[in-house]
């Protein structure tokens, strides 16, 4: 199963290589990794914040079939990881299907969902910009702002700091 992954990642990773090579029409496919740093999390408990007792981060992984100047799809993996009186473990696997909106000067608006392996769901909205572009990769920064529900836990809400490279 985790070399099928693999391979299919890789498929799409060389089919957007190429494709941006070749062509500037559409579609295009391009694939990215990111750090994603929660800062804030508000549920009917008080607010948490990553860094009190403990520190929480994410390894999001995605590929994008951009369709437009103005459109994209997206699915993101996020792998997540926990470090609580220094033991660290992955605590959580979202998968985030979505859509980008696309708008001038690298700024873009992402509406995604989320399906988590803990057993909750919900919802990304998320603000990115791109940084610097060079002609094989983007740097950007985001804002996600998950909301998430169910598994017998309270409706929450956050804030996070994302950052990534896109090739």
């Amino acid at each position: 199963m985790k070399n099928s992954i693999l391979t299919i990642l890789s498929f799409f990773i060389l089919n957007g290589y190429v494709n941006a090579q070749n062509s500037n029409e559409y579609p295009k496919v391009a694939a990215y990794f990111s750090i994603n740093h929660p800062l804030l999390t508000i549920s009917s408990n008080l607010p948490a914040y990553n860094f009190d007792h403990s520190y929480t981060v994410g390894f999001p992984i995605g590929i994008n079939i951009i369709k437009s100047d103005k459109l994209a799809y997206s699915i993101e993996i996020v792998p997540t990881l926990n470090s609580t009186k220094g033991i660290t473990k992955t605590s959580n696997l979202s998968i985030q299907p979505g859509l980008i909106f696309r708008y001038p000067k690298g700024f873009n608006v992402l509406t995604r969902l989320a399906f988590e392996t803990g057993g909750r769901y919900g919802t990304n909205l998320v603000f990115n910009k791109v940084l610097y572009k060079t002609k094989m990769n983007s740097y950007w920064v985001s804002v996600p702002i998950p909301a998430r529900f169910g598994n017998s836990s309270p409706a929450s809400v956050g804030i996070g700091l994302q950052f990534g490279v896109t090739f």
